[in-house]
C-alpha cells in the first residue's frame, strides 16, 4: 500500500510540473512584455530586458531558470523582493511574463560587431 501511495504522489507531482510547463509554453510573450514593463513593474529592479543589476535585482534573461523554480521563488520570496501571491500576480500573467523572458535573445558577441573591431 505504501508503494502505491508513493507512486500516486510522484504521479501527481509529475502532472503538476507538466501542467506548469504547458501553461508557460502556451503563454503570450507580447502580453508578457507589457506585464513585465508596465503592469507589475518588474523592469524597475530587473531591467527592461531582464538583464538585472548587482544592486536592484538578479538577471532573469536570456535563458531564464525553469518556470516552476521562478514561480516558486516569486510566490515564496522572503528576501528583498516581496512575494507575489497568485491573488496579486495570476498564474496566466506569470506564464506570459515567463514567455517574454524566454523570448529575449542573448546579446551578440562583441567580436561580431564591426564597429567594435575597428582599429
Amino acid at each position: 500500500m505504501r508503494v502505491l501511495s508513493v507512486r500516486v504522489g510522484l504521479a501527481a507531482i509529475a502532472a503538476g510540473l507538466a501542467l506548469g510547463q504547458a501553461q508557460a509554453l502556451a503563454a503570450d510573450a507580447v502580453r508578457g512584455k507589457i506585464l513585465f514593463t508596465q503592469k507589475y513593474g518588474c523592469y524597475e529592479c530587473h531591467g527592461t530586458e531582464g538583464q538585472g543589476s548587482p544592486v536592484t535585482g538578479p538577471k532573469l534573461a536570456p535563458n531564464p531558470i525553469a518556470f516552476e523554480a521562478l514561480q516558486s521563488f516569486i510566490r515564496n520570496s522572503n528576501g528583498p523582493m516581496p512575494p507575489f501571491r497568485e491573488a496579486i500576480l495570476p498564474n496566466d500573467d506569470l506564464a506570459d511574463i515567463y514567455a517574454y523572458l524566454q523570448s529575449i535573445k542573448a546579446a551578440p558577441d562583441w567580436k561580431t560587431i564591426p564597429l567594435l573591431n575597428e582599429k
